[in-house]
């Protein structure tokens, strides 16, 4: 029996230790890094947002679509359920997770796909459409970025946050449509 309870201490002990470090992670890389150099808080996209986004996409058929800072991943599962190939990039990978798990749940494994890593380094040239709920800091970049990589006709959906040199085409509240020319 002491044997038991010795294996069931050391357990209860590395099942902490990796909470801890789980724990820690999380703070530094979710809300310390993130902010600081990457980009903004996840901020989940309430579905009345989420159905002016859509809306302003005017998603079709065949296109393909990406979510910037994709988050729990539902706006990459909505742009799925409407017949799009969607793709999401997070840096956070607890929300990588689930995300996988919400395109699971949902049946999309087939149209929704969510990457871990930075949208910064990828090039975003085989997208059709848009989407992002960035911040401030990151606009002008994101701007020049989604200027010289996106096709002719893309459209580009912010939440919020607006380019400084390109004029939106269409607006809804805080949600911006721009167009790639």
């Amino acid at each position: 029996m002491s044997s038991f309870f010795t294996v069931f201490t050391l357990a209860s002990a590395v099942f902490l230790v990796i909470s801890l470090v789980l724990l820690i992670y999380y703070v530094v890389f979710n809300h310390l890094i993130p902010i600081m150099f990457y980009g903004a808080f996840f901020a989940k996209t309430p579905p009345n947002l989420t159905q002016k986004i859509l809306l302003l996409a005017n998603v079709r058929l065949g296109q393909k679509a990406v979510d910037l800072g994709s988050g729990d991943g539902r706006l990459v599962i909505a742009m799925a359920k409407l017949g799009v190939e969607a793709h999401g990039y997070e840096i956070n990978p607890f929300l990588v997770i689930l995300s996988k798990i919400n395109i699971k749940r949902a049946g999309l494994d087939n149209k929704a796909f969510v990457y871990w890593g930075s949208f910064w380094q990828k090039d975003l040239s085989e997208f059709d459409i848009v989407v992002l709920y960035g911040i401030s800091y990151i606009m002008k970049k994101l701007e020049v970025k989604l200027k010289k990589e996106l096709k002719s006709g893309a459209k580009v959906i912010s939440n919020y946050f607006m380019f400084s040199n390109w004029s939106p085409e269409k607006q809804d509240g805080n949600i911006y449509l721009y167009l790639k020319k």
